[in-house]
């Protein structure tokens, strides 16, 4: 088999290595992809959707798997553009994958069918936005359309939402688009996966990540400092409800409103007093999520992938450890607000029962790798309990190192103990 995944980050790594991994050993190659995935892949030369379909059409690729969501929603659509050259891709066309590219959308999509979600208003200005927050704090501000887990702010006062709706409406840091003004829930949060098949599916390992940058969930958001994921980690009458109440409404939903789907669907979920709700869809794996639940993935995942992109659900090709997995992740200097690169990494030679996936880093002609981006590396490793999950995955942390490292030392511990 000849697949190719496309995106370059941690979560990337995470699915090529995955996918590398499987029995049949297929050809994995990657667009745009990273040094480190390269490690794995094979680079083509493409610059852009066009050219890349067009080179996997000569190149006779059996299967697409989309890993970054922005390609799913770009110029025509990936999934779209495969579909009009014969080629199976594991990912849903740019329609379907407005549940994740429109904020406005995807909560109109949950109101029509009936799943429980946070009550919002959609606005067009700073003052339509403050007149419908109304004075009531905390709130949730989100930026309707895509904005690399940046566009959405947790506001507990007035000061803060001015903050993020100035960032929006004046300094158009997104581009131009509405805000949705949403009443903010309370209760942990999980992470629900599910590979959906037109109108199958089949739930995977749930996870939970830590979005704030400092330990004890202070600091600002970011796009997660880690994760931990577990079958272990929800009830199963919790699982039970969030299945019959959320995941197949979502997937009749899909089917009754004529939006094809064959791919991964995210769910983000609050698990309020009243039962969980949905914060939102993306229409991909979670990142640093996908990191936490890959190891945990066992059997064949590119037949999997494949036979789904042509609509057959085989689930008996994978099973699920029972076990727990905890990913840390290792932040460069700055982060979130910038990020510095060019900081030396040393450790990586270290080896044992843990796995390093690369999200933001460069090699460097003398072989040596050095900081470029935000999220640096993740640190991944997995236990029977979760508290030898935990241990393990910090204890491998420690182990790498570069100038301004940011981490946090209670992955796996907060909101547990």
């Amino acid at each position: 088999m000849k697949l190719l995944v496309v995106g370059k980050g941690g979560r990337e790594h995470a699915l090529v290595k995955a996918l590398a991994e499987s029995p049949g050993k297929p050809e994995v190659f990657c667009f745009p992809g990273s040094d480190a995935i390269f490690e794995t892949a094979k680079p083509i030369a493409a610059d852009g959707l066009e050219s890349l379909v067009a080179w996997m059409k000569a190149n006779s690729i059996d299967l697409c798997v989309a890993g970054e969501e922005s390609y799913l929603v770009k110029g025509p659509g990936l999934a779209n553009l495969c579909a009009r050259h014969g080629i199976p891709c594991w990912g849903p066309p740019k329609e379907s994958a407005r549940l994740e590219a429109s904020k406005e959308f995807a909560k109109q999509f949950l109101v029509r069918n009936n799943i429980p979600t946070a009550r919002a208003t959609a606005t067009d200005t700073l003052e339509e936005a403050l007149a419908a927050i109304a004075g009531e704090y905390p709130t949730v501000l989100k930026y309707d359309g895509l904005a690399a887990g940046k566009g959405v702010a947790v506001c507990p006062d007035e000061t803060s939402a001015l903050t993020f709706l100035d960032e929006v409406f004046t300094q158009r840091r997104f581009g131009a688009g509405r805000v949705l003004v949403e009443q903010c829930l309370s209760g942990p949060e999980v992470s629900v996966f599910a590979a959906i098949i037109d109108d199958q599916y089949l739930v995977f390992t749930p996870a939970r990540d830590y979005k704030r940058a400092r330990d004890g969930d202070l600091g600002p958001n970011t796009g997660g400092m880690g994760a931990v994921a577990s079958r272990r980690l929800v009830s199963q009458d919790v699982m039970a409800r969030i299945e019959q109440e959320i995941v197949r409404p979502t997937v009749a939903g899909l089917r009754k409103e004529g939006l094809p789907y064959r791919g991964f669907l995210y769910f983000g979920l609050m698990l309020t007093p009243h039962g969980p709700q949905v914060i939102e869809y993306n229409c991909r794996f979670g990142d640093p999520e996908c990191q936490a639940v890959m190891p945990l993935v066992k059997g064949d995942l590119a037949t999997f992938c494949l036979a789904g992109a042509n609509g057959e659900l085989r689930s008996d090709l994978i099973t699920f450890d029972d076990g727990w997995s905890v990913c840390v992740i290792l932040a460069s200097a700055g982060y979130p607000e910038s990020s510095r690169n060019g900081d030396l990494i040393t450790g990586l030679e270290n080896t044992g029962d843990f796995r390093v996936y690369h999200a933001g880093t460069r090699k460097k002609t003398d072989g040596t790798w050095e900081t470029h981006g935000g999220r640096v590396l993740a640190v991944v490793s997995g236990g029977i309990t979760r508290q030898e999950a935990v241990a393990k995955a910090h204890t491998a942390a420690d182990l790498i190192r570069f100038d301004g490292l940011q981490r946090r030392r209670d992955i796996g511990i907060l909101n547990f103990d």
